[in-house]
């Protein structure tokens, strides 16, 4: 049920992988690159993104043949980045190219009353931001479990899905029992976003079983825990003070929380 990391960087050639699904009366489904190129690094903790650098980032990872780019609508301006990548694609590369770049973006709103209106607003911003007549995945989050209405957005989001506007409907950071009930009432959902490394494994218990069981698929984050799973940090005891490299963007400060625990 694994897919693979979603990464800052990565080694040309990944393999695609297919996420399907066929609940809701019709199928639907996605290739993807089996590794993904992270944007969460746009967000802002990073400093300043010189957007024309970043564009021309992206567009040399596609050409290595790593096209698959995930992002958010609150990742600072990645939406819009992508948006301006996919031009540069249109306007400079071959259609064959055109065909194979995804982008992958979340919707995480606020557990507020979930109506069409609101729903189709902000997926609309989103295609608006990206330039693309459909998003080729949403991928969905809720804060507060408490509140049902996650419910009432995703069955929103999939009469969108049906209209044109988004290709695959996924989800991100949800738990076990939540996407059962979603999947239960026939949600169209072809996998789910989470953290997954050696160090949290997690979803290798019961998410897992459940994913084998429906066919959803698990895209992992956090895979090498922003590089603290890399040589730079080798030997040494993160938690020491200033004992090694500095711990310098929130990925390694995220996932040395994460390692602590």
């Amino acid at each position: 049920g694994f897919v693979g990391p979603a990464v800052e960087s990565a080694t040309p050639g990944a393999r695609a992988a297919t996420l399907a699904s066929s609940r809701g009366g019709t199928d639907s489904s996605l290739a993807i690159c089996r590794v993904l190129n992270g944007m969460w690094q746009t967000s802002g903790g990073w400093g300043r993104i010189d957007r024309a650098d970043a564009v021309d980032a992206m567009l040399a990872y596609a050409d290595a043949g790593l096209s698959t780019f995930d992002m958010a609508d609150h990742y600072g301006p990645a939406e819009d980045l992508y948006g301006m990548f996919i031009n540069k694609v249109r306007r400079e590369r071959p259609p064959e190219m055109l065909e194979e770049v995804r982008g992958l973006t979340k919707w995480v709103p606020p557990p507020v009353k979930m109506t069409r209106s609101f729903v189709e607003e902000n997926i609309n911003r989103s295609r608006k931001r990206m330039d693309v007549a459909a998003l080729d995945m949403l991928q969905f989050h809720w804060w507060d479990y408490a509140n049902p209405g996650y419910l009432d957005a995703l069955k929103h989001i999939t009469d969108l899905k049906e209209e044109g506007k988004i290709k695959t409907v996924a989800l991100t950071n949800f738990d076990t029992e939540r996407l059962q009930i979603i999947l239960e009432n026939g949600i169209p959902i072809v996998s789910n976003q989470v953290q997954h490394s050696i160090v949290d494994m997690r979803p290798q218990k019961k998410m897992a079983e459940l994913c084998e069981l429906t066919g959803v698929k698990l895209i992992t984050y956090g895979t090498v825990m922003g590089g603290l799973l890399s040589e730079k940090f080798l030997d040494t005891n993160i938690n020491i003070p200033f004992a090694g490299p500095p711990l310098n963007t929130p990925s390694l400060q995220k996932y040395k929380r994460v390692s602590s625990l």
